[in-house]
C-alpha cells in the first residue's frame, strides 16, 4: 500500500515523510482540519497580548527564601518528577533524525568533513507543562541557517574519574555524542537503536540520579555503546567523562531552560571545551511568550521569564538573541537559530494552543582566529544544582 500524507505535506522523492514546516494554514476557518499548523504568524495585537500576561504574571517573585529551596534542592525536585512519571511522561524523539541529521546512522562517514559541507535547515518537537508534541518549521520567521568498538563499562564515580590518554569510556570510537539532560533516554535510545555503526559511541547524563537509574535499567541500554551518568551541569567542579576536542555532537534538548540564568554562559563554555574542532552543539528549548509561560499564575516567577512550576521544576523562555549571546561567547560559531511558532489544536475541544520554541546549530571553528579564545567565566556565586541535569 502507497504511503499517505497528510493534507498540505509533500511527498519526497524517496517517498520519505519530510520534515516538520511544511503545513500552513491559509484558510483561518481550516484551523480544525488539522492537529498543529507551522510558521503561524501572531498579529500584533496577539504580541501585545503574549506581552501584556509575561508582564501580569512576573510580578510578584517568588519569596527568597523558596528561591534558595527551590535551587539547593533541584535534584529533589526532579527525582520526585521521575519516580512519579518514571518513563511515561516524554515521547520518544524519532523526530530527531529529520530535525538533527548529525544524529543519523547516514551522518557519522562524514567525521573530518568541513561542518559547512553537513549543515541543514531542519528543525523539531517539545514538551510544556504536561505534555510533548511534535513541531518545527524551518521556513519560520527568524530562521537564520549558515552556512564505537566494544568497551568494558565503567564503573567509577565520575567526581573522582581522571582523564589521562586515551583511557577514557569510548576512547576507540570515532564519533561521539553527548546528551545533557538525558531523562530516561527518550533521545539515546533511539539514536541507538538507529544507528548500528562500531564506531558511535554515546554519553548521556542528567541531574537526577532517579532518571540515570531509570535509564540504565532499560532493557534497550547496553554499556558496550552508551554511557550514563548523574551529572550537574552548574558545579564546575565535577568533571565530564572525556577530555576536551573529542565530542563530535553535544545535545541539549529543553534541559539549558532549567538551570539558573547566572549560570547558563559558564555551563554552556564548559561543554564547548569538549566539541572537536567542527564538531556542533545542538539545541531546542522553549522562546518567549510560549503557551507555558503564558498559562503561569501570579507568584510563580522566579525572575525575568524565569519560573517555578507546581512540582518545583523550574523553566526559563528564551529569545533567540540571548541564545546566540550564550554560544558565542563560548567561542561558538552560528549554523542555525531560528523560532518555531506552531499552532497546536485540540479539535475535540475546539482549543487553540500557540507553542514557540527556538533551535540552534552552533559549531565550534575548525581553527580558532588569533582574536579568538573561550572565556573562562569568573564565579560570581557558589556552584550549586542545575534543573533537569
Amino acid at each position: 500500500m502507497a504511503t499517505s500524507f497528510p493534507e498540505g505535506v509533500p511527498e519526497t522523492e524517496d517517498g520519505k515523510r519530510p520534515q516538520f514546516g511544511h503545513r500552513f494554514l491559509s484558510d483561518p476557518a481550516r484551523v480544525f482540519h488539522h492537529n498543529a499548523w507551522d510558521n503561524v504568524k501572531w498579529s500584533e495585537e496577539q504580541a501585545a497580548a503574549a506581552e501584556r500576561k509575561v508582564q501580569e504574571n512576573s510580578s510578584p517573585l517568588v519569596c527568597p527564601e523558596k528561591q534558595v529551596d527551590y535551587e539547593v534542592n533541584a535534584h529533589k525536585y526532579w527525582d520526585d518528577f521521575y519516580r512519579i512519571h518514571e518513563n511515561g511522561f516524554f515521547k520518544d524523539r524519532h523526530w530527531l533524525f529529520t530535525e538533527f541529521p548529525e544524529l543519523a546512522p547516514s551522518h557519522s562517514h562524514l567525521t573530518g568533513v568541513p561542518l559547512e559541507k553537513q549543515r541543514s535547515d531542519v528543525c523539531e518537537d517539545g514538551p510544556d507543562l504536561t505534555t510533548e508534541q511534535h513541531k518545527c518549521s524551518c521556513a519560520s520567521p527568524g530562521c537564520e541557517t549558515q552556512v564505537p568498538p566494544l568497551e568494558e563499562p565503567v564503573t567509577q564515580k565520575l567526581s573522582h574519574l581522571e582523564i589521562s590518554g586515551e583511557e577514557f569510556p569510548g576512547s576507540s570510537a570515532t564519533y561521539r555524542i553527548l546528551e545533557v539532560g538525558c531523562g530516561v533516554g527518550n533521545t539515546v535510545f533511539p539514536i541507538l537503536q538507529t544507528n548500528n555503526n562500531p564506531n558511535l559511541f554515546v554519553y548521556c547524563c542528567d541531574f537526577s540520579a532517579t532518571a540515570i537509574e531509570l535509564l540504565k535499567t532499560n532493557s534497550q541500554y547496553d554499556p558496550s555503546r552508551c554511557y550514563a551518568f548523574v551529572h550537574d551541569l552548574c558545579d564546575e567542579a565535577q568533571s565530564y567523562p572525556v577530555p576536551e576536542d573529542s565530542l563530535d555532537v553535544i545535545v541539549l534538548i529543553f534541559v539549558l531552560s532549567t538551570i539558573v540564568p547566572d549560570k547558563m554562559q559558564k555551563a554552556i563554555s564548559k561543554l564547548s571545551r569538549l566539541l572537536k574542532p567542527g564538531g556542533v552543539m545542538l539545541l531546542r528549548d522553549y522562546g518567549r511568550y510560549d503557551m507555558a509561560q503564558l498559562r503561569f499564575k501570579k507568584g510563580q516567577c522566579l525572575s525575568g521569564n524565569f519560573y517555578v512550576r507546581g512540582d518545583g521544576t523550574r523553566v526559563y523562555f528564551f529569545t533567540q538573541g540571548e541564545l546566540d549571546t550564550l554560544f558565542t561567547a563560548a567561542g561558538l560559531e552560528k549554523v542555525q537559530n531560528l523560532v518555531d511558532r506552531r499552532l497546536q489544536v485540540n479539535r475535540g475541544k475546539q482549543l487553540t494552543m500557540y507553542r514557540v520554541w527556538i533551535q540552534c546549530k552552533y559549531s565550534k571553528p575548525l581553527a580558532l582566529r588569533s582574536s579568538q579564545h573561550v572565556p573562562i567565566p569568573h564565579a560570581t556565586e557558589s556552584s550549586s544544582h542545575s534543573g533537569l541535569l
